[in-house]
């Protein structure tokens, strides 16, 4: 068998003849490596470029080669050859290749299906590895030209298709925008709900409305405690919000970890019973690297701080005192379970009874004692039926309709419709809220049909009566600085919320401006360490809720709608000979909403006339097409109303066939 020679070259004699003496102990061909290996001790290797005492060097050069220095490595792709021949001069050693390609990394995908560019309607879909998620699942209230419109929620279709890869649903809180959807998706899809305790408590309230309270599934989940669902593991982390039991979630999966943080803030001096944000377990999370940050974008444009509860229990006492001997009345959100919680405790130290008005309001406080979470002993709750036994200076009432909802009880009371609550001059009525984007004119016509009563009101940001459960600048630059991500996806907000996010992110300096994306409702957005790229949209969008009927009122029923309340409706009716095309009996004019009829007859006999000329015609062409009949009665009608009132009220023919 042929002897391996070394491939270096001694530099001397003496070196050469080392060499040879070595060369009858060298390493046999593979086939024989083990046997030769078991007898020889294997000599440490020297590292190149290590400076050596001048005796060990010269003993050195009796047995081993001197090492060659490493060269710089040059340019990718150059000097291919010399290096791949400096790797053939390793002994023992496969051969390795100076470029490699790298595994590509596990993506996972991030799906907003509501929440962005709105307030409300917060809904987020995560795949990773054929498995799927969902966070929260909320409503969002019709803006004021959605007549008729009773809620709006998500479009589910694309949850629907997947319904067989979805593990769970998990929900931050217990705020209509984030669980008021559930009775709706639960109808055609009965996903199991991940929960706190109080959020599982407003849930099944809701869902009782519906009658799918005993048909749910529900599992109560607490902060630090994981949850591991196909691929993910989620775990609860502890927020600060409006509303106890609040949650942020850190997903984690073989892509890395998402910190989803829902509505926050950092209130450092919270109410008893709560806790402050938990801000190690993110700051830990943020020691292992996150790949993602989507989080509370709401109160981005405001700077500082979010001022802590305690704010509001000193402003209600002080309009305690103010009251004297007059009856409060404080409006505030049925959910707002630290608010109640602050007013009976007032109630309690100024000696007055406690009564609840409005159907949600009493079940959430009735939940909420079973609970635990709302502490009232039974002899200062009284029922609001009772609240005429005792003077005004010993009642509070506890109400809904802060937001100046229509059919609220404060609502009510304001327009002296009320059946128990009488409002008058010896009210005092503290508004605890304030109104979300685009309540406040139903909120002004709340407040001023109190005050023409004769009522006190405190209202908006009159007094402390009312602080935010979200998060501002400084908040969001501390979330952002702990959870240090690698990317960052500002959620929870309208545009300029979203887009004020994002800039303060990039002011930090840390996460790369390509690394922050403001998304769109729909978008399926990829991400891995490797990079995030949009990679294509999927259905998203809104449903409108008008009565029993979901879905069924679209932009054309909204259209039509808003031309109805615009200039109203003319039905022209008349009946038809089928055989000869001749008027039996009409045109008869029906206005509504467009003109007074008795006040306006000249203008009516002008419509009759123009109907009849437009038959005549229709005739006279022999006509027999009722269709175009019909579009020439109102293009005729059309003309001539515009020219006289320059209005364009819907004109709806009926030619009835004889």
């Amino acid at each position: 068998m042929e002897e391996i020679k070394p491939k270096r070259k001694a530099s001397n004699s003496h070196n050469g003849q080392a060499a040879g003496d070595r060369s009858t102990t060298h390493r046999a061909p593979r086939a024989e490596k083990n046997q030769q290996n078991n007898n020889a001790p294997r000599k440490p290797r020297r590292r190149p470029g290590h400076q050596v005492a001048a005796a060990d060097t010269a003993s050195a050069s009796q047995s081993v080669p001197a090492p060659r220095s490493r060269r710089s490595r040059g340019p990718q792709g150059q000097n291919n050859a010399t290096a791949a021949n400096k790797t053939q001069t390793r002994r023992g050693r496969k051969q390795q290749a100076r470029g490699y390609e790298m595994t590509p990394a596990i993506p996972m995908h991030i799906c907003p299906l509501g929440g962005l560019g709105e307030v409300g309607k917060n809904i987020t879909l995560y795949e990773c590895q054929g498995d799927m998620i969902l966070v929260d699942c909320g409503l969002v209230f019709p803006d004021a030209d959605m007549f008729g419109v009773d809620l709006v929620i998500p479009d589910f279709t694309y949850v629907l298709e997947n319904k067989d890869k979805i593990k769970g649903l998990f929900i931050t809180h217990g705020h209509e925008d984030h669980i008021g959807s559930l009775p709706y998706l639960l109808k055609k899809f009965n996903v199991p709900i991940y929960a706190a305790r109080l959020t599982i408590g407003l849930i099944k309230n809701k869902l009782e409305e519906h009658g799918l309270a005993s048909s749910a599934i529900f599992h109560e989940i607490r902060p630090r405690q994981k949850v591991k669902l196909g691929c993910f593991t989620v775990e609860p982390i502890h927020v600060n919000h409006s509303i106890p039991d609040a949650l942020a979630f850190a997903i984690e999966c073989p892509a890395g970890i998402v910190i989803h943080t829902g509505d926050f803030k950092v209130d450092y001096t919270p109410l008893s019973g709560d806790a402050v944000t938990d801000l190690s377990t993110i700051a830990e999370y943020g020691r292992k690297g996150v790949l993602a940050l989507l989080a509370d974008s709401t109160n981005a444009e405001r700077p500082g701080f979010t001022a802590t509860e305690q704010t509001v229990a000193e402003g209600v006492r002080r309009l305690f005192v103010r009251a004297r001997n007059r009856r409060i009345i404080v409006a505030t959100f049925a959910s707002n379970i630290y608010r109640v919680q602050q007013i009976i405790d007032l109630a309690i130290e100024s000696g007055r009874k406690v009564a609840v008005s409005g159907r949600s309001m009493v079940s959430n406080t009735e939940m909420a004692r079973e609970l635990g979470y709302l502490h009232a002993p039974d002899n200062v709750l009284i029922d609001i039926d009772e609240i005429n036994k005792y003077p005004p200076e010993k009642v509070v009432l506890i109400t809904t309709g802060s937001q100046g909802e229509p059919l609220s009880a404060l609502s009510r009371m304001a327009q002296a419709s009320h059946r128990q609550v009488k409002v008058g001059p010896n009210d005092f009525i503290i508004i605890s809220a304030r109104p979300i984007p685009g309540n406040e004119k139903t909120v002004t016509k709340v407040v001023n049909g109190l005050l023409s009563l004769g009522a006190e009101v405190i209202y908006e940001n009159m007094y402390d009566t009312h602080v935010s459960g979200h998060a501002c600048q400084e908040e969001q630059k501390l979330m952002l600085t702990l959870a240090h991500p690698q990317y960052f996806l500002p959620v929870h907000g309208e545009f300029k919320q979203l887009k004020r996010h994002a800039e303060t992110a990039e002011h930090l300096g840390y996460i790369p401006k390509q690394n922050i994306y403001i998304a769109e409702n729909g978008q399926n957005i990829r991400l891995s360490v490797d990079g995030m790229t949009v990679e294509n949209t999927v259905t998203a969008g809104a449903v409108m809720v008008d009565g029993y009927g979901v879905g069924d009122v679209g932009n054309v029923v909204l259209r039509d709608r808003h031309h109805l309340s615009e200039d109203g409706i003319i039905i022209v009716t008349a009946a038809v000979d089928g055989s000869n095309g001749q008027v039996l009996s009409g045109p008869d004019i029906v206005s509504r909403g467009f003109v007074y009829v008795r006040e306006s007859e000249e203008l009516m006999d002008g419509l009759r006339t123009q109907v009849e000329m437009a038959l005549d015609r229709s005739l006279s062409d022999n006509m027999h097409d009722w269709a175009s009949v019909k579009a020439r009665v109102r293009e005729a009608l059309s003309s001539y109303i515009y020219r006289r009132t320059k209005r364009s009220p819907m004109i709806l023919p009926i030619l009835l066939e004889v």
